[in-house]
């Protein structure tokens, strides 16, 4: 199925973006990626190709900006599939939390538009557990659900992933686009240039003690590589046409994250205290980045990937597996110092 197919890849530079081109060229899928400036090209195309090896498959890149027209139908021309991963992203919240939501809606529909434009085939767009959790912390949460825009949890970055994913919806449904979508959580896995961006931030404070005590904050992990191939699975899968995939493993607090990372790296001093919520909420007045989490304080997710695993045949690697790698390649990278 993968000869000749062509998919453009938006955000190829980004963690996810990278494995999913990966996986497309073992596979003899052609990639087109596409990334605000040109560049950056050239080393994103040695990260890749690194980890391809031999394949007859091409990877080209085009200059595309979620906030511009240009570029866009003439990276679509011709191809086969979209797989949307770019997305903004502040790691702060702003004043204005329109600063990062209509950029996620406006850069959105402008792929979508210029899919169907082009005939696109399928798109399949990574939008987030953070469209799925909040309202409805007291049961289990699938793909049925929607988080509240209201809720007083909900930060400025989980409404935008909100908004964005029900406009694709709307669009897809008015227009007769072929859409489907992963709602991953946090990213974890390996890391593959010194440009890893924020999701291993969680380990790497961890690892390199600038936490002295452990906040009551959680994470529900997801596998860079594993969320990858959710998308290629939704990609080719003509049940996965209209439908929304959970593609995430557990719930997890940092207490046990950390746990994990001193059975495997014994040597190596994690801390163990708890940091109490009201510590956590007097620092983040002081620490910008504190803010996007203090209102999760306390809250567990509980998710539910079944929909994935029997309608894509997919599955996800043991978290301790996901967090080793992590590691392994920070410490690679050099983000990590022993």
């Amino acid at each position: 199925m993968s000869k000749n197919k062509t998919v453009v890849v938006t955000g190829v530079t980004g963690f996810l973006g990278s494995h999913t081109s990966i996986q497309l060229l073992k596979q003899g899928f052609n990639v087109r990626g596409t990334l605000r400036s040109l560049k950056r090209s050239a080393d994103i195309e040695k990260v890749i190709l690194a980890q391809v090896g031999e394949t007859q498959a091409t990877l080209s890149f085009y200059e595309c900006d979620l906030s511009k027209d240009a570029g866009w139908h003439d990276v679509m021309q011709g191809a086969d599939y979209v797989i949307h991963t770019a997305s903004p992203f502040l790691a702060y919240i702003p004043k204005d939390e329109n600063d990062i939501i209509k950029p996620a809606v406006d850069g959105t529909l402008r792929v979508l538009k210029a899919a169907k434009d082009q005939n696109i085939q399928r798109v399949v767009l990574t939008s987030s557990i953070a469209s799925i959790i909040y309202g409805h912390e007291n049961q289990q949460q699938t793909e049925a659900c929607w988080t509240d825009p209201t809720d007083k949890r909900v930060t400025p970055y989980y409404k935008s992933k909100t908004l964005a994913e029900k406009a694709a919806w709307d669009y897809a449904n008015e227009t007769g686009l072929s859409l489907s979508v992963i709602n991953p959580g946090i990213l974890l896995g390996p890391v593959l240039e010194d440009d890893y961006g924020t999701s291993a931030e969680a380990i790497i404070k961890l690892m390199d003690k600038s936490l002295p005590a452990i906040p009551q904050i959680g994470l529900t992990i997801s596998d860079v590589r594993d969320v990858a191939y959710a998308h290629i699975l939704a990609m080719t899968s003509s049940e996965a046409a209209g439908e929304r995939y959970i593609a995430a493993s557990k719930f997890m607090w940092m207490s046990e994250i950390a746990a994990v990372l001193r059975k495997q790296f014994p040597t190596h001093k994690i801390p163990k205290r708890a940091l109490p919520n009201w510590l956590v909420k007097a620092l983040s007045y002081f620490d910008p980045a504190l803010k996007t989490v203090v209102k999760d304080l306390g809250l567990k997710h509980h998710l539910s990937n079944k929909k994935a695993r029997t309608q894509l045949n997919w599955h996800q690697r043991n978290e301790e597996e996901t967090i080793s790698d992590t590691v392994q390649s920070l410490i690679k990278q050099g983000a990590i110092k022993f």
